[in-house]
């Protein structure tokens, strides 16, 4: 019997051993499964060695799913994507910035507004970089970030909202195509491209395109720190080059991604060795 508790207790013994060694054969073997099948790339921004998060803006910039078709050469971004990936960088704690990397004519208002203000409410430093285009809605993006950098040869701007489409009527005319209009409502058919637009149907139409303007101009003045009546001149839906646009302060600097490199050293207090993009 003393034989047969000795054994017992032996491997008893031996048990929570074994069970160490084989929790920590399933931990290498989990982390190098994650590393090669990228499931650990896919769940975090850094890699464990860069600390700048990349926030691409490129294309049109919508609320709504990707549309274009693989192949087509058209681009789009979505925000909640966009959203999503602001946040992630701030629950990363090896993330210590952002760089909103621009590239894009504008699109939905809505979309562009919620970007900009989502990063205004970070507690993360960005900087917006302008690097082809920031224009319209993609503009207004920037206007969230920290700083804006742009290049010379940037095309920068164009405030304003626009609401213009292309009318089938006269096409359809030609081609023995009537219109019939069957609706409950005065304006429920107004902005139909296969039919002419009429007088009250375009005040409609400029009544709101005078909201949204306002509205456009307002946000760029306060997230620029700029007097109102300042933005409200640039405001005529021109954009323009880098300098000019350094000129008339919708900008902070020109310059690139080393530009925006050494401006998140300074803000971080670390050396631009150490500020790492994620690429």
């Amino acid at each position: 019997m003393r034989i047969f508790f000795k054994k017992l207790f032996e491997y008893l013994t031996i048990i929570p051993t074994v069970i160490v060694i084989f929790s920590v054969c399933l931990w290498i073997w989990g982390t190098w499964h994650d590393n090669w099948s990228g499931y650990s790339s896919s769940q975090f921004i850094s890699d464990g060695v860069c600390n700048i998060a990349i926030v691409p803006i490129v294309g049109d910039i919508t609320t709504l799913p990707p549309t274009t078709e693989e192949g087509s050469g058209a681009t789009e971004t979505n925000i909640d994507d966009v959203v999503t990936r602001i946040r992630q960088a701030e629950s990363e704690s090896a993330i210590k910035g952002m760089l909103v990397r621009i590239d894009s004519g504008g699109g939905y208002p809505v979309a562009s507004e919620i970007v900009a203000n989502t990063l205004k409410k970070s507690s993360l430093p960005s900087v917006g970089l302008i690097r082809e285009m920031g224009a319209s809605g993609a503009y207004l993006i920037a206007t969230g970030a920290d700083v804006i950098i742009a290049s010379p040869f940037s095309d920068i701007g164009s405030i304003g909202v626009t609401m213009s489409y292309i009318g089938n009527w006269k096409q359809n005319a030609d081609n023995g195509l009537d219109y019939v209009s069957l609706k409950s409502a005065e304006f429920k058919d107004y902005t139909n491209p296969d039919k002419p637009l009429t007088e009250a149907e375009r005040k409609l139409i400029e009544r709101d395109l005078k909201i949204y303007h306002e509205q456009f101009v307002k946000e760029v003045s306060e997230n620029r720190n700029m007097p109102i009546e300042e933005v409200a001149k640039l405001a005529d839906g021109s954009s323009m080059a880098g300098v000019l646009a350094l000129e008339a302060r919708l900008i902070d600097s020109l310059g690139d991604q080393e530009t925006a490199r050494e401006w998140l050293a300074k803000e971080l207090k670390m050396s631009a060795e150490e500020v790492v993009f994620c690429e």
